[in-house]
């Protein structure tokens, strides 16, 4: 990225905390905007455009999530929870509600950077031309269509792996978490199904299952995709 990393949009109520980050961002090389509740917010947005826009959860009147689910049926913009709550349902309904990505509080300024620069990196991946397909190995994806070819026939997938694939071809060559996608793949009752449903896709996708070249694992966060 280049010296410009993107223009954030920073929504919480706790004034020190939102001068604190945009003062950290901005040193960052990031461009800040700030706002201190919803309905600020909403003004912003619809004057100026935003790369990123980083929710407080927890705020008086409209909340970061209510915003989030508000937003996603008229935009894409990538969306940064931030809230006190840590529990895994938490996470899960802040991602099932359209954000890409959750951080509990208190956390280093530092990580909600790196996290800033791994959401813009996926976002802008998706604006990339790869023809409307990933390629890997002797298979394509098409994540619009859902739909798996080697060659010329069809891969059958069944719903769940079908959702997991799909999400992870979302951000190809980036660290997808549980959580996210579980939040993807709704018919996943939870994390142990993901892993048993991502042995069965490697059977399906991969030379050797055992040592997955694809559907990679990283430790402590999830699966990420690998394409060609």
């Amino acid at each position: 990225m280049n010296d410009d990393h993107g223009h954030i949009l920073v929504v919480d109520d706790d004034t020190r905390l939102r001068d604190l980050l945009r003062r950290f961002l901005v040193d960052q090389g990031f461009r800040v905007t700030t706002a201190k509740d919803a309905a600020e917010a909403r003004a912003k947005l619809a004057a100026l455009s935003f790369d990123l826009l980083i929710l407080d959860v927890m705020m008086p009147g409209e909340s970061g999530l209510e915003l989030t689910r508000a937003l996603r049926k008229e935009s894409q913009v990538p969306i940064l929870l931030l809230t006190a709550k840590s529990e895994i349902e938490d996470r899960i309904e802040g991602l099932t509600g359209g954000a890409d990505d959750y951080l509990a509080k208190p956390f280093e300024p530092r990580e909600l950077t790196l996290r800033a620069k791994s959401i813009l990196r996926r976002s802008r991946s998706r604006g990339l031309d790869y023809g409307g397909t990933l390629k890997f190995g002797a298979f394509e994806f098409d994540p619009e269509r859902r739909e798996l070819r080697r060659g010329e026939e069809p891969v059958h997938l069944t719903e769940a792996e079908s959702s997991l694939l799909t999400a992870l071809a979302r951000s190809p060559g980036e660290a997808v978490s549980r959580e996210s996608l579980m939040a993807a793949s709704p018919e996943i009752g939870n994390q142990r199904t993901i892993d048993v449903q991502m042995t069965r896709l490697r059977r399906k996708l991969e030379a050797d299952p055992k040592y997955p070249r694809y559907l990679q694992t990283v430790r402590g966060t999830g699966y990420v995709l690998m394409p060609d």
